[in-house]
């Protein structure tokens, strides 16, 4: 299994310096009333067999091994103490019902579902708890679907995309995890949507790191997190840095909660609805982002210390990620002590932020020489947004995304990043994520006994342009 090694909490220090198997009974559950996802799939007419849990197998491991490409993996209501691994191509397994189908790690097991460099493979209509590791998993996966999920109280990430393409994941929820509850990570061009997810209790609700091009997050809700979504980048994976990812339509708030588990990053982030740690080329419009102790939307630097490469060129920004630069990394010695990951080229745009500790609006860098850049240089570009502060002053003023910017000072009411960074809360216990709150009841699948079951294809392009700011939610 692949495991992410943070070195922020390192790097926050320096920074700081330099800048000064059985299977039991179900529990009951009822409908949601979330919308539906906007995003369609495409896939074929679902034509393979139908294996029914427990009556076909025992187990949800034995059906899908005896699982063929086509088939459907029809899961009935109950609780199974299962870490289910799918090498299985283009299947689908499936619970009855969403809220009473429940995979339950017992705090013993690694992770719910685990799809291993395996493509084609939609899970569906269940509930993953109490894992370790993770709820759902994919990993060197193309054509991945996660649909109507519950993942809570899983000790790494809700539900999480690593290496993988062409993806969806719709209509889920993911809560009470210390690094996330959403992840897609280490892919360029990703070619993938998340779709009408809530994502609640989670150190972080979004984490991307070194990860875009095709990547769409929309129509989603991030709320009680430590910090909203965070798009990130880094040398400690492959792919840096993180870009192009297309965040629209999002309801982001209240994500200051230092009751929810966390890891470094977490802590660091904590108090920000959309941060870009570091993310260049992003498009960041039509989000209504309020109620955060430091910033609604902000672009800032992300410094790591003991770096395995230094920023790649732009000219190489386009380069695929199976094209490694590992015959072309400069010696040891020729890294900095800190790579700087500075948040350029994003473009934020038609946004509602409102209610921010520091500023609605930010960007900022921190020179760590004479010849590092300034915030003036960072090309990040700000327009028709409803705001009351930035930092610096100014700041749609100073940076436009059309036109030339009013000539002003970027110096003037800067973002203080020591803020991120010297204000950090204190680190939870690791086994925080077991006791956060019980999500209620959600959506379930509609005819679930009798939806057929394509083999997924891939998501279709979203409609963005259709996508308009949402109404603030009345609880």
């Amino acid at each position: 299994m692949h495991t992410r090694t943070w070195r922020l909490f390192g790097a926050a220090a320096a920074f700081a310096a330099i800048t000064t198997a059985a299977v039991g009974c179900g529990s009951d559950g009822g409908g949601g009333a979330s919308p539906s996802s906007t995003t369609k799939a495409s896939g074929g007419s679902g034509e393979g067999s139908t294996i029914a849990v427990p009556a076909d197998y025992k187990t949800i491991q034995e059906a899908v091994d005896a699982a063929e490409k086509g088939d459907l993996v029809l899961i009935s209501e109950g609780t199974y103490n299962e870490a289910v691994d799918v090498t299985t191509p283009d299947i689908t397994i499936r619970g009855l019902d969403r809220n009473n189908v429940i995979l339950d790690g017992e705090f013993k097991l690694e992770n719910g579902i685990r799809v291993l460099d395996t493509d084609g493979v939609t899970v569906e209509n269940m509930t993953a708890k109490n894992y370790v590791s993770n709820g759902f998993f994919w990993t060197g996966s193309d054509r991945y679907h996660a649909s109507y999920l519950t993942a809570y109280r899983n000790g790494d990430y809700g539900i999480y995309a690593f290496d993988a393409y062409h993806g969806q994941i719709d209509n889920s929820l993911g809560s009470g995890s210390p690094d996330a509850g959403f992840y897609i990570g280490e892919c360029y061009e990703c070619d993938a949507v998340i779709d009408n997810v809530v994502s609640e209790h989670n150190g972080l609700g979004y984490s991307g790191t070194n990860s875009g091009g095709e990547l769409y997050i929309i129509n989603s809700t991030f709320r009680y997190n430590r910090a909203g979504v965070v798009p990130n980048s880094g040398s400690y994976e492959l792919c840096y840095p993180g870009r192009s990812n297309t965040i629209v339509g999002n309801t982001v708030y209240d994500n200051n909660n230092d009751e929810a588990p966390a890891i470094d990053v977490a802590l660091l982030a904590q108090g920000n609805g959309i941060l870009l740690a570091g993310s260049i080329n992003n498009q960041i419009e039509r989000n209504l982002v309020y109620d955060h102790d430091r910033t609604g939307i902000a672009a800032v630097p992300f410094p790591e210390e003991d770096a395995s490469d230094v920023v790649p060129p732009a000219s190489e920004l386009e380069t695929p990620c199976e094209e490694t630069r590992d015959d072309e990394l400069p010696a040891e010695g020729d890294i900095p002590d800190i790579v700087l990951w500075n948040a350029t080229g994003n473009a934020i745009t038609g946004n509602d932020v409102s209610g921010s500790g520091l500023a609605d609006l930010a960007s900022g860098t921190i020179p760590l020489d004479d010849e590092s850049a300034t915030t003036a240089d960072l090309d990040n570009c700000f327009s028709d947004n409803v705001f009351t502060s930035s930092a610096p002053a100014d700041l749609e003023g100073l940076a436009p995304c059309e036109g030339d910017g009013n000539g002003g000072d970027f110096e003037k009411d800067g973002l203080d990043l020591l803020v991120l960074i010297n204000e950090q809360a204190p680190a939870p216990p690791k086994d925080k994520y077991q006791s956060t709150p019980e999500p209620e009841a959600q959506e379930t699948m509609a005819d679930a006994a009798t939806a057929p079951a394509p083999v997924f294809q891939g998501p279709e392009k979203p409609d963005v342009d259709a996508i308009k700011v949402p109404t603030k939610p009345s609880n």
